[in-house]
This record gives structure tokens, sequence and C-alpha cells, in this order.
């Protein structure tokens, strides 16, 4: 493991702090009697001894991390099981696990008490190298995705990429679909840099510098616009055909990968309204391409994502709010119907995806 410097993220709530640590159970057994831990159980059963010697008898809110416990109905269970354990304005939250982990807690630290101060532990390369950062929560409710959420940043971040060994390879390519975001949206040399690496990114120390640069990346945008009201809006680059994605394979792509392919929907869309260059279309489309190739014959419900896009919450009067690749390669948010051309345009790309 290299010697990272710790990052600070300015915010509403003042200055919060990332750090890069080798092994994450020591620190967690020197919290408190004063912490509740919500802790991903598929993680606790990973690191059951572990975990065992270092929370102990310590209050414990365990979650089983899917999108369908990531709803709305769902908060009151764990209200309920939170006031059990006594929570209270100067108890904390420490959150272990990935992004539904993590939304969870930030949801409940950001409404509880109108605020408790919260931890997270991030346990996926998607968390660490990407949601970890931001404030955002994000809850699904009903059929819909991400459609509540609030702006709570955790008081700290603790990065271990130790947690990464026993990831699933599809959990990896999740986290790096978000890392070929952040540097793409930076500037084309840092994505080149990382294009130029993907063969050797599954080596752990190349990943972890990339996960670091990333954090890096995201922090120029989420400091000047905390609360998505402008120029952070281009971190949801390929999240609208994402999110549809996601939806109409019942999350049977995990998020990242479906970024992935809604970045390269994004490209593409961009490249045949005449609006990206041919040599980044090209250069981005085989590093995408590589990081979703397990995925190109997924079964995408045509309906459903059509259903799911026209409800993406950046629509606006109607039109689809696509971030793309728009005039001199800049990525903004553009407004568009939702008409017979642009879904024309998604089947043909699926067509093409399963050729």
């Amino acid at each position: 493991m290299a010697n990272y410097s710790e990052i600070q993220i300015k915010s509403y709530r003042g200055t919060y702090s990332v750090h890069f640590i080798e092994n994450p159970f020591e620190l967690i057994k020197n919290y408190d009697e004063n912490t509740i831990f919500v802790l991903d159980e598929k993680v606790e059963s990973l690191y059951f001894e572990e975990f065992k010697n270092s929370i102990g008898d310590r209050s414990v809110l365990r979650i089983t991390a899917s999108e369908d416990n990531k709803n709305f109905k769902k908060m009151e269970g764990y209200i309920d099981q939170l006031l059990v354990f006594g929570i209270r304005r100067d108890k904390k939250l420490v959150a272990i696990g990935g992004g539904i982990t993590q939304d969870i807690t930030c949801f409940l630290a950001s409404t509880l008490f109108r605020g408790v101060f919260w931890e997270f532990f991030p346990t996926t390369l998607l968390a660490q190298a990407d949601s970890c950062i931001g404030s955002k929560s994000s809850i699904n409710y009903g059929n819909v995705k991400n459609l509540l959420g609030t702006f709570c940043p955790p008081n700290k971040v603790h990065v271990s990429v130790s947690f990464l060994r026993t990831l699933e390879q599809k959990e990896i390519q999740s986290g790096i679909g978000e890392m070929i975001k952040v540097h793409f949206l930076n500037d084309y040399m840092t994505f080149k840099s990382l294009a130029d690496e993907f063969e050797r990114i599954s080596n752990w120390d190349v990943l972890e510098k990339f996960l670091y640069d990333s954090l890096l990346y995201k922090k120029k945008f989420i400091e000047v616009d905390e609360f998505d009201r402008g120029i952070r809006n281009v971190m949801n680059y390929g999240h609208t055909f994402g999110h549809a994605i996601e939806s109409a394979t019942n999350f049977g792509v995990p998020h990242g990968i479906a970024v992935t392919i809604g970045m390269d929907m994004a490209n593409r869309f961009s490249y045949q309204k005449g609006w990206l260059e041919k040599e980044l279309f090209e250069s981005s489309k085989e590093c995408l391409e590589q990081n979703y190739r397990d995925f190109k014959n997924v079964d995408i419900n045509r309906d459903t994502f059509f259903s799911a896009i026209s409800k993406d919450k950046k629509n606006v009067d109607g039109k689809l709010a696509l971030i793309i690749p728009y005039k001199n390669n800049k990525i903004e948010k553009v407004l568009f119907e939702n008409n017979a051309e642009f879904k024309d345009f998604c089947n043909n790309f699926f067509e093409g995806l399963d050729a």
C-alpha cells in the first residue's frame, strides 16, 4: 500500500477528511460506546472473526444491501431499531459497506434529530472511488430509483483497499466505470492515462493510484457545487441511460457497469449529432466496451427502459435531460424530446450490443 496523503473536502458542514488506512479493524476497535455501527451483512460474513473481535458487543444495525432494502418503506424499521439502541444527537453512526449501506446511513443521519454525526468505511470500489465523497444520499421510492435524498457529508471517510480483495470481478468493473467517468470529466489526458493502463488496472497498486486520483478529480466538482445545481450536474454523465438500464434489467447490471454502458450511449448519441470528435469517440468506446464486455448480451426490457428514462429526476418539462459531450467535446446537460428519433437511437444501440 502506497502512502497517500489525507484528502480534505470542504462542505457546508465544515471540512471532512478521507484517509487511506491499511488495517480498518484496528480503527473500528477504538470507537467508544456512543457509536452505533450500520453494517452490511455480506461484509460481516466475509470478515466475521475480524468484526467479532473489533466491534464486540456494541450496537449494530445490520443491513442487507439490496435495492429493495434501500426503499423509503424500509426506513421506519431502521429507525425503530436505532431507537432501541438509544440513538441520540450525541451518538454517532458508523457505516461499513458499499453504496447502498452508505445511502441508508446518510439518509438516516441527515433526518434523525435533524442531523447526527456519521462516518464511513466504504468496502466496494464504487464507494471508495466515487460515492464516499459528495454528501449525497439517495433512496428509492416505489419502483423509482433514487427519487428521495438529502445532502449530509460524513465527518470522516476511512478507505482501505484491503476490503476490495473479496469483491467479485463485476463489482471491480462497476467501480472502474465511475473511475473512467471522472477521469473523462477531468480532461482528455487523465482519461487517456487510465485507458492506456486499463490492461493493468487489476493490479492493486495501479488500481489504488487511479482510485486516489478519482477522488481528487471529483473533489474539484463537489467543492464548488455541493448541492448539484450547476457544474456538478456533469457527474451524472452516463447516468440517465445507466439508471434506466438498471431498472430495465431489474438491477441485474451493477450500477457502475450500467453507467459505463450509459457513457458509451451518451458518446455515440453526441457523435451522431456531430458534437463529439471521432478520435475521442473511438478511443473512449474501446475502453468503455472493455469494462462492460461481460454484460453485452444482457436482456434489457425496452418498455421498462423507456418508462424509467422518462421519469428521470433530471428531466425538465417533459424533456429528457441528457449529460453528454456537447460542443467542443465539453460535457453538458442538454434537453431533448423523448420522441421516435430518440427511441430509434436507443433501440439501434441495444441491437448493436447483441450483435
